[in-house]
């Protein structure tokens, strides 16, 4: 039943959860349950034909009490409110799990933007952010780019923000080109953070990665990224696929050439050497590492129990439904869940967004070194918590991030 919940059904049940499993009082699950403010705004944008067309777009603050909130913006045509309620909670726990002084948010605009020009597309993303900017700041909120926007949509709400104040604001936003005051290393943090709890998780479980096997659901930023990274530390990639198709080839594949390959044909499907593979046999393959690094709930009660991997690195984000994850716990496969596993990239925008304040910038080699110390820590203490209470790595993800939550609730006043 739980499968075709909606996500904020689903976020909130995880709360719960993690509130019992630490023993916390009924007030700390009654303010974590909803955020504490969604902005519903109506954005008209005339088109290039010279007609009006209105768009609706949402901003959810889960939760300010540990700092601002942060979190991205998509542009979809299946944005709902309850899917932005649901993203922003993540945040807040994502944020908390890695240690970052900051709560959750999200926003969303319904909208495909496949079908709107350069012109309407900037046009769309100044009027969001005008619409948003009363709850929008560096002291306040930060969003940053998500599903269908890029670095692109975060010079212009960036700019727009900074003439509505009428100077340069740039830690408004994080996700921004590097001229503007983007920070070097964004791009490959999330993949980053996802190989070094890949890299601690196998030392837990005494996995030789040099010996090991990858395959890696989704080839697109995140996912070529840490094809490349995890075959540095000596992996063996097995497979890849993308929306296209899939390449096999049990020998190993080269990440940098099917990244080239890919470059070319738009899709890694046909890379010389392998063989077609669909995603759905992709994520049963048997190997070591399996990496979801594209769409929500491809791991479910129908298909968990196929699953061979020793450990789960979640790139993407919601790939594992709840039956899912008990099945996977039993079998004993180790599962980084996304809220700790993809975190590099919200913390990497954290740095971003510090340089902006201090107007201070970091070589990418200081911000590597910096995220590693963050993702290594937070892993550990994700793993404590799992071996202490015997739950799961995604239990104690959030157990660990509600603990503190509820601390800072409690030396704040709010409880």
């Amino acid at each position: 039943m739980a499968e075709t919940l909606n996500p904020f059904e689903i976020v909130q049940k995880q709360i719960k959860t993690a509130c019992d499993k630490l023993g916390l009082e009924e007030s700390v699950y009654e303010i974590l349950k909803e955020p504490e403010k969604v902005l519903t705004v109506s954005i008209p944008v005339r088109m290039d034909d010279g007609s009006i067309k209105t768009f609706i777009g949402y901003r959810s603050q889960h939760s300010t009490v540990l700092g601002p909130a942060k979190g991205g913006v998509r542009f979809h045509p299946d944005v709902t409110m309850d899917e932005v309620k649901a993203l922003s909670a993540w945040m807040t726990f994502k944020c908390a799990v890695v240690g970052i002084p900051y709560g959750g948010g999200k926003g969303g605009v319904r909208c495909n933007p496949k079908e709107l020009s350069k012109s309407e597309l900037e046009r769309l993303s100044r009027g969001y952010f005008r619409a948003i900017s009363p709850i929008i700041g560096p002291e306040k909120d930060i969003p940053a780019p998500d599903v269908y926007t890029n670095a692109q949509v975060m010079a212009w709400f960036m700019d727009e923000f900074s003439q509505l104040k009428g100077y340069n604001t740039p830690g408004v936003v994080t996700g921004k080109p590097i001229v503007l005051g983007g920070s070097l290393g964004r791009s490959e943090a999330t993949a980053r953070g996802v190989t070094f709890t890949i890299r601690e998780a196998a030392k837990k479980i005494g996995l030789d990665l040099t010996k090991a096997t990858v395959a890696i659901q989704g080839f697109g930023n995140a996912g070529s990224v840490a094809a490349r990274l995890l075959h540095e530390l000596g992996c063996k990639i097995v497979a890849v696929n993308d929306s296209q198709g899939g390449a096999y080839n049990p020998d190993g594949l080269d990440p940098e050439a099917v990244n080239e390959y890919k470059k070319k044909n738009k899709t890694v499907k046909g890379f010389p050497g392998s063989k077609d593979i669909s995603g759905a046999e992709l994520l049963e393959l048997d190997v070591d590492i399996l990496v979801p690094a594209a769409l929500e709930n491809v791991i479910t009660s129908s298909n968990a129990a196929n699953i061979k991997a020793k450990i789960v690195g979640e790139a993407a984000n919601g790939p594992t439904t709840p039956e899912a994850d008990e099945i996977l716990y039993k079998k004993g496969i180790l599962v980084i869940p996304d809220i700790l596993c993809n975190a590099g990239g919200v913390t990497v925008s954290y740095f971003e967004w510090v340089q902006n304040l201090m107007n201070f910038y970091w070589t990418e080699e200081e911000v590597n070194n910096r995220l590693e110390q963050i993702m290594v820590k937070a892993f550990n203490e994700v793993f404590d918590i799992h071996e202490q209470y015997s739950v799961n790595m995604r239990e104690a993800a959030y157990m660990l991030a509600i603990k503190r939550i509820a601390e800072a609730l409690k030396l704040r006043g709010w409880v």
